[in-house]
């Protein structure tokens, strides 16, 4: 696989509580190490459901997410959580399934299975079998056999892993007899991608718990949870706001908001940023008046043909930093310009902030809002949010 920075390994995972219960009984943890162009996933489903089973679900989680960071020998890094999982004081047993799996852009990945259903490995609709396979037992835990895998992932293959939750939905139904079983989530999964090829790995996961929990008639009898990787090419935001320092640099700044530049949408937040982007690429921001009722408490934002959308600048962004701090991005109305930030920030992989650094007077009155931050904090902040929140890669270029 060449050029490792052009793939983007996309990680989700949904669940749904036991029915009955306020604790989900299993838990899972997504880490993209950027740097290290690599990323871990653990899924671990907790003995039992409700609060003792979220609390060796997590410790499993966190105890994986550890070793595999580190690089811990593997038959070490399962001993060692199995040694330290709390004692059931009913059936006098420590136990927690898991999936972890660990991914480099280049596509080698290691996948270690205990007690979870097998993962599935997709490549289009086509199911892909281990490059390599084989089984460690632990002389302290011997009736706990570890799976391990090799496997080697291409852009667009997607790797599921699920808790039993999945499989086993709709046992003593009528209907499935013996549970949805993985034959029966594989077929579900398979007339998805054929039906979307690009289905994200949000949709695919949510898909899956819900059509488990459909299956068990929408009374769930175990917790359900569905992790998701997907290796593809990256869906790539870009937002320019502000004048650049150098009046010299405008045409470059412009550059990057014209077509085939490398972003899949454009956004261009501020007059003055807008006025470049006029002026250097030929282009005229449309308007659309009977919008300004419906726009709420920011201007409304402007079509930019063959671009994208141009709003106004710093009280947008702000009101954007805002709505990902506060994190309900689906039910908390927004004025229409940050709602379309929002909408095509949540559809982003790789959000880039090309910021110009040209100190706008207006910024320093000190009759505006007190909340109203310097351009390049409100940037900075944005971009912390959405990497460490919502697991978005970021970029900030500066001019």
């Amino acid at each position: 696989m060449s050029d490792n920075a052009d793939y983007f390994i996309e990680m989700e995972c949904c669940q749904i509580v036991k029915h009955g219960q306020n604790a989900c009984g299993d838990a899972f943890d997504l880490l993209r190490l950027d740097d290290e162009n690599r990323a871990i996933a653990v899924l671990s489903d907790g003995l039992g459901s409700g609060i003792k089973a979220s609390v060796l679900a997590t410790m499993t989680v966190r105890m994986a997410m550890r070793f595999l960071r580190t690089d811990m020998d593997l038959l070490q890094s399962v001993e060692n959580i199995m040694d330290a999982l709390p004692v059931d004081s009913v059936r006098r047993i420590s136990y927690a399934t898991f999936s972890m799996i660990d991914l480099q852009v280049d596509g080698k990945t290691r996948l270690v299975e205990m007690g979870n259903p097998q993962y599935i490995h997709l490549r289009g609709t086509a199911e892909i079998a281990a490059k390599e396979h084989s089984q460690m037992i632990s002389p302290r835990w011997p009736d706990r056999p570890v799976e391990c895998y090799e496997l080697d992932l291409r852009p667009g293959d997607r790797i599921i892993c699920c808790s039993d939750g999945v499989t086993q939905s709709g046992l003593e139904n009528r209907s499935f007899k013996f549970g949805w079983r993985r034959d029966g989530e594989l077929a579900f999964i398979r007339e998805l991608v054929q039906a979307n090829p690009t289905i994200s790995a949000y949709d695919l996961a949510h898909a899956v718990a819900h059509r488990a929990l459909a299956v068990d008639s929408n009374v769930n009898k175990d917790d359900i949870s569905c992790m998701v990787v997907y290796l593809r090419r990256p869906r790539v935001l870009r937002i320019l706001t502000g004048p650049p320092y150098h009046k010299s640099n405008d045409a470059t700044y412009a550059r990057l908001a014209a077509p085939g530049t490398g972003a899949d949408s454009v956004i261009v937040c501020g007059g003055t940023s807008a006025n470049i982007i006029q002026r250097e690429l030929g282009v005229r921001i449309q308007i659309d008046l009977k919008k300004i009722r419906e726009a709420g408490d920011l201007p409304p934002p402007g079509n930019i043909p063959g671009i994208g959308i141009a709003t106004e600048g710093i009280l947008t962004l702000s009101r954007v930093r805002r709505a990902l701090e506060e994190g309900d991005l689906e039910g908390n109305p927004l004025p229409m310009a940050a709602q379309n930030i929002i909408d095509r920030m949540k559809t982003a992989d790789r959000i880039e902030f090309c910021v110009g650094t040209k100190i706008n007077d207006a910024h320093q009155d000190p009759n505006l809002p007190a909340e109203l931050d310097l351009r390049r904090n409100v940037i900075h902040r944005m971009a912390d949010l959405l990497k460490e929140k919502y697991r978005k890669q970021t970029i900030l270029r500066w001019f």
